[in-house]
């Protein structure tokens, strides 16, 4: 379905970025892989499915670097035709305790490198009159949660983004639209089972079993599988006019 295409899919090496990256992969599209640590052997996995495979390194807090990496696109595959905007890091604590260093790296990576990534990407999607920006969000995008500031101030922020792109390009063949997961078992989630076994006594299952009973109601994981499944249904022609939809794939958590 995507075959020709090329997606940009930042925070990608691991993880959710990396789902996406395989899934819109299987569909014929190449990929631009991003993130930090071993780079090599999600690009081979990629390229195994007979594509093929660029990566840049890019801190997505540093604005020249993302420009960098866009430029570097571009001249590996001509035009980013799908950006999925996945980076993002988290921290915990309350506002007062909140380290300011923290706040100002959240909001950089997990927001204002959309902002970069995105208007560096459209005006070659207006050339071709065709491109997808899927930002992925969170359930933290509509609802709040305690000690989570600038977790839930950046994806609120992303998920009004999207809408107000959907509506700059709502006359053209590109849409913009965010996908809001719950609980899903990243590393970033499972640092947070273990840092509640340990601050409260419990086990590591009992920590995870508490952590979903008190916000999805399913009592199940979203799996990365499923968000690469929604990804590229976002980058289909039934998707066509789905623009500045904030999709929940969590368990039911904001139905609540």
């Amino acid at each position: 379905m995507l075959k020709g295409k090329t997606a940009l899919v930042t925070g990608s090496t691991s993880g959710i970025g990396f789902a996406i990256a395989k899934a819109l992969a299987q569909q014929g599209a190449h990929i631009v892989l991003n993130g930090f640590g071993d780079a090599e052997t999600p690009k081979s996995q990629i390229e195994a499915l007979g594509v093929r495979a660029e990566y840049h390194g890019a801190d997505m807090s540093k604005p020249g670097e993302i420009e960098d990496m866009m430029k570097f696109a571009a001249s590996k595959f001509g035009r980013v035709d799908i950006l999925v905007n996945n980076a993002g890091i988290q921290h915990v604590a309350k506002v007062e305790d909140f380290p300011v260093e923290r706040w100002d790296a959240i909001i950089a990576i997990n927001l204002t490198s959309a902002f970069h990534t995105t208007r560096l990407a459209i005006p070659a999607m207006r050339e071709a009159n065709w491109g997808r920006i899927v930002n992925v969000a969170s359930a933290h995008g509509l609802v709040a949660s305690a000690q989570k500031s600038a977790y839930v101030a950046a994806k609120h922020g992303i998920v009004g983004f999207t809408k107000s792109v959907a509506l700059e390009t709502a006359t053209t063949g590109i849409t913009s639209n965010a996908i809001c997961p719950g609980w899903v078992l990243t590393q970033l989630v499972q640092k947070q089972i273990d840092d509640r076994a340990a601050r409260e006594g419990i086990s590591a299952t009992q920590a995870q079993n508490d952590l979903l009973g008190e916000k999805q109601p399913s009592l199940q994981f979203t799996t990365v599988e499923q968000l690469g499944g929604l990804a590229v249904f976002l980058c289909s022609p039934a998707a066509d006019q789905v623009r500045g939809v904030a999709w929940q794939m969590d368990g039911g958590w904001t139905a609540q």
